[in-house]
């Protein structure tokens, strides 16, 4: 059975006296246990839209998003809020972290609405995550006087500690020097093989993309099968000079 299933996706958005904008195209992807997905493309390709679809933020207009094969447009949203929180852990490229709170107390943001012994035993989760991170000696750091690595990795931190079976990173290095880039994939990487989750990586470097097991290239909301991301130009790709913005019709998605 697999993790998540796209099948003919489509998402399109109302335009005031126009036609419907159409955002994805006839979507297909499956992803199992165990893979590490990258997907490559421009900014206003639709990787938002994608990643939001991905995450179960958002539905399909037409087709069939699937996740343990039970259609996820048949739930209730107070089920998918749950299945998001518990299964599915999402890493953004500018770290979105509570400026006001330590390491620590950001980590432990996703166990706040757990049930049972997550709960419970929350700040012992959120401090060994942090140390599995490397951040051993910055738990009561606050973000501010963490470095973009360090920052990038508890981050990672919060996006694991509830133990999620799909892993959602967006342009997880765009904000990285190259070595500490490559070290923060290697700890994605190492993960995702101990836990066997499934990892996806939306990014716009073709370096990063050529680390997934499966490639795939977004063009215009249409995915397709890349058999070698690292040649992929940039001037299909994009440059990082971009990295995170959408249009506005990506936006109104």
């Amino acid at each position: 059975m697999s993790l998540l299933q796209l099948e003919d996706v489509t998402r399109t958005v109302p335009i005031p006296d126009g036609d419907p904008l159409t955002i994805l195209s006839g979507v297909d992807l499956t992803v199992e246990p165990g893979d590490r997905v990258s997907i490559v493309g421009r900014s206003g390709s639709g990787k938002s839209t994608l990643l939001n679809m991905l995450g179960l933020l958002d539905l399909p207009t037409t087709g069939a998003l699937r996740f343990d094969d039970v259609d996820v447009r048949t739930m209730r949203s107070g089920r998918r809020d749950r299945l998001r929180g518990s299964d599915i852990g999402f890493i953004f490229q500018q770290f979105n972290l509570l400026e006001g709170r330590t390491a620590t107390e950001n980590a432990v943001v996703p166990l706040i609405y757990a049930s049972g012994p997550s709960f419970w035993r929350r700040e012992r989760l959120a401090r060994e995550m942090l140390e599995r991170v490397g951040l051993a000696h910055r738990l009561d750091a606050l973000p501010g006087s963490l470095s973009g690595g360090e920052q990038q990795r508890v981050a990672i931190a919060r996006a694991l500690v509830r133990s999620p079976r799909l892993i959602l990173a967006d342009e997880p290095t765009g904000a990285l020097d190259l070595e500490t880039g490559q070290s923060v994939m290697d700890l994605l990487d190492e993960i995702v093989r101990e836990r066997d989750a499934a990892l996806v990586v939306i990014t716009h470097d073709p370096a990063i993309a050529a680390r997934g097991d499966r490639h795939f290239r977004l063009v215009r909301g249409t995915l397709t099968p890349e058999l070698d991301p690292t040649a992929v130009s940039y001037e299909l790709v994009g440059s990082g000079s971009d990295a995170g913005s959408d249009t506005d019709a990506e936006e109104a998605s």
